[in-house]
């Protein structure tokens, strides 16, 4: 089994932990999903930590539980929000082959049930849109790899996925 780590980025709804558990089964790796990590840390949902410690807090504790990881053989599932430290990402990066889950404004908006539970991080006086647009920059900058999720299936994003890796051993 290759030591080497798949970093799954993107929006939220994209697909990161869905298919980062399935891949990571056909990939015989480990799964991690650093949103759990975090709540475990801050023993608080992500939501909770967004509107009682605020934004800025936020990011510290998520580039914090980044920083932390120290892992081998794993697909690692990022909160969406990962892109906007520097430092995090360029840990991850550090760490394996960073693969990017895009997904349309559209299509996101369609697979987000609740937006007041979800732990999505977005500006005050921002709206979802603005969030879109201002990650979707982020996300190709620290991108290996660019995966359309769109009109895929699970099995098909699971199926690139391993198709990015395929070629290195897994």
């Amino acid at each position: 089994m290759n030591k080497k780590n798949i970093i799954l980025i993107g929006m939220p709804g994209s697909g990161k932990s869905t298919c980062g558990v399935i891949a990571a089964k056909v990939l015989l790796k480990n799964f991690f999903d650093t949103d759990l990590l975090l709540q475990g840390l801050e023993q608080s949902r992500l939501q909770e930590l967004i509107d009682y410690k605020g934004r800025e807090y936020f990011f510290s504790a998520e580039e914090n539980a980044i920083l932390s990881l120290k892992l081998e053989a794993t697909v690692i599932a990022t909160g969406g929000s990962v892109i906007y430290s520097k430092k995090a990402m360029e840990h991850l990066k550090e760490l394996g082959k960073v693969i990017y889950l895009h997904l349309s404004y559209e299509k996101m908006l369609g697979r987000i049930n609740d937006l007041t539970t979800r732990g999505i991080v977005v500006k005050n006086g921002s709206s979802l849109l603005d969030m879109y647009n201002e990650r979707i920059p982020l996300y190709k900058k620290y991108a290996d790899v660019t995966i359309n999720c769109d009109n895929n299936t699970v099995e098909e994003t699971v199926a690139h996925i391993v198709n990015s890796v395929d070629g290195e051993n897994r």
